[in-house]
């Protein structure tokens, strides 16, 4: 096997190890970066629809009393965020908003069996005020982020209390069966803004790929680089060296002398060859004469 090309095969063993090492890394890393930027972006969700809901209470709902013949669902704080995160949607397609909620007054709030499970552990922990984790649907595995949905403030209990103190327009929208016995400090439900963890490992695998060939195209051109400088400092001078060594080995005692200038090793080799072959020839023309 040629030295140029030995070199050029450690060349490729180092290029596909360091392209794999670092491949690795930046995947572990850039997957972990996308599973944050995703959960930031969930987070902005979440304090929208909170803020939406906080507006509702203190701002939007004194108009019921206003409206003790009609009941406006604007002034629902879950009607409220829902809709508003629906307009976000139009934006972020790929994150979903649901106010889960296990005695809620529209049956669509109502929480499924893991979603049930988060609101448990809300009401367990009473000092946790977020919940950031993964759950298995359908589709694949999803991301979420949880926030408990607490009444702090007494006005919810005026439509969620007693049914006897719950608006008549309100009862005859939604019936009496649902929505009712909450209390004051009591977590009945939780904020869940969801998303597909293919949307963070889609992010994380388009940035390794740009990333990977960016790293590729350096590593190929330092080789290219590397292929031009061995192949003017070594394997040219070994090669030409090479020639003129089997030219005296078959008799040919005229061939001019190859020396290199410098202070490296090839120079120096190229010297020393020229030593020997000067001291064969003399030994040569000795014993012709």
């Amino acid at each position: 096997m040629k030295l140029w090309l030995k070199f050029n095969l450690a060349f490729f063993i180092a290029f596909i190890i360091g392209i794999g090492a670092i491949g690795k890394i930046a995947y572990t890393v850039l997957q972990s970066n996308a599973r944050e930027e995703v959960l930031h972006t969930a987070g902005i969700i979440l304090q929208s629809a909170l803020s939406v809901r906080n507006y509702t209470i203190e701002e939007i709902r004194p108009l019921l009393a206003m409206q003790k013949d009609n009941f406006l669902p604007q002034t629902v704080p879950a009607y409220a965020a829902t809709n508003n995160v629906a307009r976000l949607r139009k934006l972020y397609p790929d994150y979903s908003y649901k106010e889960a909620t296990l005695n809620p007054t529209n049956p669509a709030s109502r929480a499924t069996e893991w979603e049930t499970g988060l609101v448990e552990y809300f009401r367990n922990h009473a000092q946790k005020t977020e919940l950031v984790g993964e759950h298995k649907t359908a589709t694949g595995q999803s991301l979420y982020i949880a926030r408990p949905i607490r009444i702090k403030n007494e006005s919810c209990l005026a439509c969620h209390g007693k049914v006897s103190d719950a608006p008549p327009a309100m009862l005859a929208r939604y019936g009496e069966s649902n929505g009712f016995g909450w209390k004051l400090n009591e977590v009945v439900g939780s904020q869940i803004v969801s998303v597909s963890m293919d949307v963070a490992l889609a992010r994380a695998r388009q940035t390794l790929s740009t990333f990977l060939l960016s790293t590729g195209a350096v590593f190929l051109l330092i080789i290219l680089l590397l292929n031009i400088l061995l192949y003017k400092i070594v394997v040219q001078p070994v090669k030409k060296m090479s020639l003129i060594a089997h030219d005296v080995s078959m008799g040919k005692m005229d061939q001019p002398e190859y020396e290199l200038k410098g202070k490296d090793e090839v120079a120096s080799l190229s010297r020393s060859f020229n030593r020997m072959r000067r001291s064969l020839v003399n030994a040569m023309n000795m014993i012709d004469t």
